[in-house]
């Protein structure tokens, strides 16, 4: 399995969730014959809901491909490391493996601050770290233009 050009496929659609002004992260699902079956990026501003992550839609999509919601066998790439929420549906999809790019320090589940994994160890294999410098640059990039605009905001209002 070509772990990086996974990760490349879950960065093309971060790139695409940032150009849309949200928080850049993306997700892609291959199943055990390396076949992408489901693919997300974050919704969350423009659906209006905190559920609108790009590893929920990921899950979602390739349970339609597959036709039933157990995904074993599949792998799941997403650049920035999954919160609780999604930990939780990655654990309950059944998700066999779990590739992330970046850590993610403040709301981390798979290590950075908790681990929910550790609680199912029967359940997917986690493996962080996988273009992390490139997942990494492409929040950063965000989160500074977003800075610099909010700072506009700012001065306009002084």
């Amino acid at each position: 399995m070509n772990y990086e050009g996974f990760m490349n496929a879950a960065l093309a659609l971060a790139r695409e969730a940032a150009v849309e002004g949200e928080v850049p992260v993306g997700c892609v699902i291959a199943d055990a014959n390396g076949e992408i079956i489901g693919r997300g990026r974050n919704r969350t501003a423009e659906l209006h809901t905190a559920a609108a992550h790009a590893e929920l839609e990921a899950i979602a999509q390739a349970g339609v491909a597959t036709g039933d919601w157990r995904l074993d066998g599949c792998t799941l790439f997403v650049t920035l490391e999954p919160c609780a929420m999604c930990a939780g549906a990655i654990i309950n999809s059944r998700v066999s493996r779990v590739f992330y790019g970046a850590r993610e320090p403040n709301l981390g589940a798979c290590g950075s601050v908790l681990n929910l994994f550790m609680e199912y160890p029967n359940r997917a294999e986690i493996v962080g770290g996988i273009l992390a410098e490139e997942c990494g640059a492409v929040l950063e990039k965000f989160f500074a233009l977003a800075r610099k605009r909010a700072e506009a905001v700012d001065v306009a209002h002084d």
